[in-house]
Parts: structure tokens; sequence; C-alpha cells
């Protein structure tokens, strides 16, 4: 497992000199390179860098944006499953969520549980610090990386998207807020 504390990590400014990044997946090296600043600007998204101080190079990094688990009918096991965990009176037909609109770890740290620690530093992040409500985190995943989803705790909305090149998932932070308040 990967010593995070030795990486920097920042949120990616207008004026932050891009350094090297490469990953196994084109558009999401295309993503940071050409279309971060441009979502920050356009006040859709955030994006945050590890970077490596030793080799000057960007080793992993995720960009979050508001989200919301909204209740749709053709999916209405999945929604009583979710409704389950939130007392009745406070059920609705949406939810808070932040979305992890983009995942990527740079390849020479790749396999090495880099990209689990971000979730994990992000599900932290929002069980604890839940400025502005948050109750669940969502990914549109590809289809290659629904696996590493599932293991970090994610399930599927829905099995409608099943044939998708990408799957909805979600996970539920009150699961993490329980953790935190316990330890």
């Amino acid at each position: 497992m990967i010593d995070i504390s030795r990486f920097d990590l920042r949120p990616l400014t207008a004026d932050m000199p891009l350094l090297p990044f490469c990953c196994a997946d084109k558009d999401l090296n295309e993503f940071l390179a050409q279309d971060a600043k441009n979502y920050l600007e356009e006040m859709m998204a955030v994006t945050y860098v590890f970077i490596d101080p030793d080799k000057q190079q960007i080793a992993a990094y995720f960009s979050l944006l508001n989200d919301k688990v909204a209740y749709d009918p053709q999916s209405k096991g999945i929604w009583n499953r979710i409704n389950r965990h939130i007392h009745n009176n406070k059920r609705r037909r949406s939810y808070p969520s932040v979305k992890v609109g983009r995942l990527a770890v740079g390849e020479e740290y790749a396999n090495s549980g880099f990209g689990s620690i971000i979730l994990d530093f992000i599900k932290r992040e929002y069980a604890k610090g839940n400025r502005a409500g948050c109750r669940f985190i969502t990914v549109d995943a590809y289809r290659d990386v629904t696996k590493f989803y599932e293991k970090n705790g994610f399930e599927y909305f829905t099995t409608l998207d099943i044939l998708d090149s990408t799957r909805l998932m979600y996970f539920d932070l009150k699961n993490v807020k329980e953790q935190l308040k316990d330890s």
C-alpha cells in the first residue's frame, strides 16, 4: 500500500502550472490536460491533484461535483433499499450527494492502492466535514472499473444500465459517519 502522506494534495487552480501526468486511460489524461480548468472556471467541478514532490509530477487526481440521488420509478426496489436507511420523516424524492466525476492514478503509481486511498479520503472528508448536507457519493463508473468501486463499497443504482458503457453507482456516507463516531 502506498504512503500518500509523502504527496502534496492541492486543488487545481486556474493559474497552477500543470505538471506531467499519464495514466492508462486516454480520456482521463485528456480531461486533466484540456478540461479540468474549464470545469473549474465554469464552476462545474473541482479537481484535486496529488503531487509527487520528488518527481515533480501528478501521481493521481480526482474531480468532484454536486449531484443528487433521485427516485426512479423503474428501480423501485433499489430506492426502497436506500430509503430503509433514512428515517421516515426525512425521506425525500432526492438526496444530496457528491459525484466523483473523474478519478485517475498515474501509470507509475497504479496497482498500489492509491485509488482506494483516494476514495477513503473522500468518504472521510464528506462524512466528518459535511458543510452543506451530503448523504451519498455517486459515480458513473466505466464498465472496466466497476469491480474497483464494488470493492470500495459502492452499489449499483439500477440494472437498467447493465449493458451501458458506464454504470451508475453509489456509496452511503452514513456508514462512514457511524464508523468515525465509534473510533
